[in-house]
């Protein structure tokens, strides 16, 4: 085999390698950015109250017609039509903003198997910490 082949070779190896990589790097930097985001007391955790804070700010934020509501055009893809129904007890299909901060409570209760009150970037990584995350940015 020439050089030139084996070169070819561990090229090809990387060039397939690499997509696998990157996505891993790229959710473990999205999840510390999170957390950096919304962990005001710098604790390297999220709390309820901070989670909330910032979904209230990005509820404000979203509601472009201001009509105090979110439909599904405003949430733009952070919630199922599914999750919106189950979330819109009063079956308007929109979401206030307590109806949007209870979904947020109920996604972070989700997102606590232990608990604590707290999430950590383990937490935020799973698929109920991912749905979470939906929420807050």
């Amino acid at each position: 085999m020439s050089n030139l082949s084996r070169l070819a070779g561990i090229l090809g190896a990387a060039a397939l390698a690499l997509p696998l990589a990157i996505p891993a790097s790229a959710k473990e930097a999205s999840t510390a950015k999170v957390i950096t985001m919304v962990d005001t007391d710098n604790d390297g955790t999220i709390d309820l109250k901070e989670a909330q804070a910032v979904a209230g700010a990005l509820f404000d934020k979203l509601e472009s017609d201001k009509d105090g509501t979110l439909d599904t055009k405003e949430l733009k893809g952070r919630v199922s039509k599914k999750a919106l129904k189950a979330a819109d007890p009063d079956s308007d299909g929109t979401l206030d903003k307590a109806e949007y901060l209870a979904l947020v409570e109920a996604r972070f209760k989700a997102a606590d198997p232990d608990n604590d009150g707290t999430l950590d970037a383990k937490e935020l990584k799973t698929p109920a910490g991912k749905t979470l995350v939906s929420l807050l940015k």
